[in-house]
């Protein structure tokens, strides 16, 4: 077994090494962001450590900083991470079959360029599969955990003028890009971005959750059409 598990760990944890770069600044932009809240530090920390969500961290913090109301955080994170229940159907192909304990732990490592890489490797159920996931996962949350720790202590040695998060965006869109193989996915993408330039004016950054609901009703749309849907 360790023979098996050594060469596909590897081999995950080198794939995602492109990856990390768009990791890393995320997780100084987020650590940065938390940092300057005004958020305590042991508060900061648990959620570095226990979110690990840097779209929802960057999202919610100002709205907890500006006072906003629960249910419009709640909203906000829910929305930002519904992509994720969107995932784990995908997921349960592959290890739906695992105790619910290792399912809730893999499922709390599987970020958005673990999910890119893993079904570009996986596109089915093969042999080999846990163990490369798990290079791809670990590799991710350690970076991650590190760059975002960096954020929160070096905060005030990193300048606003990096543009950290605007590099860790483009990190993501060059993993998202190779994951539109079809028309819906195209479709939910095109429409995802003009609803969010549309509804822009809004507050407390509501114009993603809205863009979120239009491209989810968009794709499920042009799934139907296709045929693809009950």
């Amino acid at each position: 077994m360790t023979v098996r598990w050594q060469p596909e760990f590897v081999q995950g944890a080198r794939a995602i090494a492109g990856p990390a770069l768009g990791t890393v600044a995320m997780g100084l932009a987020t650590g940065v962001a938390m940092a300057k809240s005004g958020l305590a530090l042991p508060v900061v920390l648990a959620m570095s450590l226990g979110v690990f969500a840097s779209a929802s961290q960057l999202a919610c913090v100002p709205l907890i900083m500006a006072g906003a109301p629960l249910w419009v955080i709640v909203l906000t994170a829910g929305m930002l991470n519904v992509r994720f229940v969107v995932f784990s159907v995908h997921w349960r192909h592959y290890f739906g079959r695992l105790p619910l304990g290792h399912r809730l732990l893999l499922g709390y490592l599987a970020g958005d360029p673990v999910y890119a890489r893993f079904v570009q490797r996986h596109p089915r159920s093969a042999a080999g599969q846990l163990p490369y996931f798990l290079g791809l996962a670990l590799t991710n949350w350690a970076v991650w955990q590190l760059s975002s720790l960096a954020g929160i202590f070096l905060a005030d040695a990193i300048p606003v003028e990096w543009g950290l998060r605007f590099v860790g965006v483009l990190a993501l869109l060059a993993l998202a890009l190779p994951m539109l193989s079809d028309r819906a996915a195209w479709l939910s993408a095109a429409v995802a971005g003009a609803v969010a330039l549309l509804a822009w004016p809004l507050p407390l950054g509501l114009n993603v959750a809205v863009a979120i609901a239009a491209a989810m009703a968009a794709g499920l749309w042009a799934d139907r059409r296709a045929g693809r849907l009950a």
